[in-house]
């Protein structure tokens, strides 16, 4: 038992949480005649390690997931959906959405295949909330910030929210709300094409290279917003907007998160920083859920897949999920950290 803490201390710590390198880049910077305990040395500091440390998690977890994916192509992902019926297929769904793209943008074209594909529009919905809010990317990457407990509980949580999304959107008989021009789309059948192990690596290293290009802006951005609310912004200030003092932070934090666009690897240093600072922790998730699901450009691709009212609907069901989930977490926080 001792023995088991101890080794999953250090993966955590020193693998995940790479601890090793905030004390290797904190070194280098005091070489550099720079003090990290004061402001600027401390937002160099923050800057330069969450960054290596986002990057290298991420290069990692794009290729593993890649590599996964690469046996699920969208026909095939199609055809396993399509023998489950229900509550089956829903959850479904949503689990295969977690070895799909990062952000929101990437997984609505997929979502439309499915739809014109003629899989059940509920289904298609709880893929489409679990893609972006629950990847394998912020199971890993939660679990390097705040624990274990808190990464399982978040993605146990998202994909409640995706499966009842979904379910819910199903009852409603929405159908007619989907563009004509998706149920008018080709359907085309594909078949697997036989891979070898050196095509899967390649394709995984592809993807790794394009999807790093297309997030690294994301992330560099979101990793400065994180260093300057770590070293810049009052502690007080954040503790009275976003912490106790507040009881509408989670509402403010997930209204905040609608109009950004970023995906899970841009928020979590973010997310860091305001929890550090007192931030509840409810509220920098619902934070998350927010910008990684609900962001303003994906709204904007959306609409023109869907009529208004299917995708008032959607948001609807999004922001009320992730504001429960805020508060539940608001709840069981001094339990789980």
């Amino acid at each position: 038992m001792i023995l088991g803490k101890t080794m999953w201390n250090f993966i955590q710590n020193q693998i995940l949480g790479m601890k090793w390198l905030y004390t290797l880049v904190g070194n280098l910077i005091n070489t550099l005649g720079l003090d990290i305990t004061n402001k600027v040395g401390g937002t160099i500091h923050f800057f330069v390690y969450d960054l290596i440390k986002i990057v290298v998690l991420l290069c990692c977890l794009i290729f593993i997931i890649s590599y996964i994916q690469s046996f699920f192509p969208p026909e095939r992902t199609k055809r396993i959906i399509g023998r489950f019926h229900g509550l089956g297929a829903n959850i479904l769904a949503a689990l295969l959405g977690t070895i799909t793209p990062f952000c929101s943008c990437s997984s609505i074209p997929l979502f439309i295949g499915f739809t014109s594909a003629g899989l059940p529009l509920g289904v298609t919905f709880s893929f489409l909330i679990s893609s972006p809010m629950v990847d394998l990317g912020s199971l890993v990457l939660l679990m390097s910030i705040f624990g274990w407990k808190v990464a399982i509980i978040y993605v146990l949580l998202g994909l409640v929210i995706a499966v009842s999304g979904g379910t819910l959107i199903e009852h409603l008989h929405l159908e007619n709300y989907v563009e004509e021009f998706i149920y008018r789309g080709k359907k085309i059948e594909v078949e697997d094409e036989k891979l070898t192990i050196r095509d899967r690596v390649d394709y995984s290293f592809s993807k790794m290279i394009t999807t790093l290009e297309k997030v690294i802006i994301y992330i560099v951005i979101g990793v400065g917003i994180g260093s300057i609310i770590h070293n810049w912004i009052p502690k007080d200030l954040v503790v009275k907007t976003l912490g106790n003092g507040n009881p509408f932070g989670v509402f403010i934090a997930t209204i905040c998160g609608i109009p950004m666009y970023a995906d899970i690897f841009g928020c979590i240093p973010i997310a860091e920083a305001l929890l550090a600072k007192g931030a509840k922790l409810g509220v920098v998730l619902s934070l998350m859920m927010a910008v990684t699901t609900l962001s303003l450009p994906s709204m904007i691709m959306l609409k023109k897949a869907i009529k208004p009212k299917l995708l008032g609907t959607f948001i609807a069901i999004c922001t009320v999920g992730i504001i429960c989930v805020g508060y539940f977490f608001n709840f069981i926080q001094s339990f789980i950290i």
